[in-house]
């Protein structure tokens, strides 16, 4: 809700349009359930996206919809194969996480183990793409400059996984290139993401990276992130309990720190919010 909350406030603040996308690439995990239940709160809270609008979205396949977009998958890949190295890749997560050892405050970095084996793409091997030595730098909208480098963060990085699903760092920025996103507001447990995105994004012929802005985590006072998976209160059970879209609104926005204190503010008065 914290991010709905910036993404609306400032695109609306810029004179910008808001693109609602939704990110199906995981099939294991994605249920039309929860497609249904996202598109009738964000109509409750009043925020309506210029692009991708829930009519759209329920109506059928959508170039909004990752799922309804395989072929443009495909070609990327095609594409990403003339200009990077892509090869098919038999490592399971345990074994990367094998070869990390006691790293346990680090991301897992592939070492690179299939580049040079030649393996076929057949069911049951991911696709990767190379990610050679090399700094990639930009300015957060928030964080200011920073400066990044694939190569050691992540290693090669996963295009398709195992079960022949599209992951969310390729999914995401041939997304962004196709269709035209110019600027992308989103948490800051995802600014590690970007410098490889601004890689990926190359590789498939865009010249100029999105501006990116990550706005702060809502968390526990344990540090933890909230999360729905935790069964932290989500729009649903605020609603359970009577509470107004309104207030939900500006609860979002006091634990942002966009307001003193929790009152009702109307999806009309986000961009208030970031003057």
């Amino acid at each position: 809700m914290v991010s709905a909350v910036y993404v609306w406030g400032i695109a609306r603040a810029l004179g910008g349009r808001v693109l609602l996308r939704i990110e199906d690439h995981d099939r294991t995990r994605s249920r039309p359930e929860y497609e249904a239940a996202l598109l009738e709160d964000l109509e409750w809270l009043g925020l309506i996206p210029d692009l991708g609008t829930p009519g759209e979205l329920r109506r059928g396949p959508c170039p909004c919809r990752q799922s309804d977009r395989e072929s443009i998958y495909r070609e990327a890949l095609d594409h990403l194969r003339r200009t990077a190295t892509v090869y098919a890749c038999e490592c399971s997560r345990k074994d990367i996480a094998e070869h990390a050892g006691d790293r346990v405050n680090e991301e897992r970095r592939y070492p690179g183990t299939c580049r040079a084996r030649g393996l076929a793409e057949e069911q049951g091997r991911g696709i990767r793409a190379a990610m050679e030595p090399g700094i990639e730098r930009f300015d957060d909208g928030r964080l200011g400059p920073q400066a990044q480098e694939p190569a050691r963060q992540c290693g090669d990085l996963l295009l398709r996984d195992r079960l022949g699903q599209w992951t969310y760092q390729f999914a995401v920025t041939v997304d962004d290139r196709e269709q035209g996103i110019d600027l992308v507001i989103r948490g800051e447990d995802l600014l590690d993401s970007t410098g490889r995105q601004i890689r990926l994004a190359r590789l498939l012929g865009r010249e100029a990276p999105p501006v990116y802005l990550h706005h702060p985590l809502v968390v526990k006072p344990s540090g933890e992130k909230l999360s729905k998976s935790n069964r932290d209160t989500g729009v649903r059970d605020l609603r359970a309990a009577g509470v107004g879209p309104g207030l939900v609104l500006g609860r979002a926005a006091a634990l942002a720190g966009l307001v003193p204190e929790a009152r009702a503010i109307s999806a009309g008065d986000l961009a208030g919010l970031f003057d």
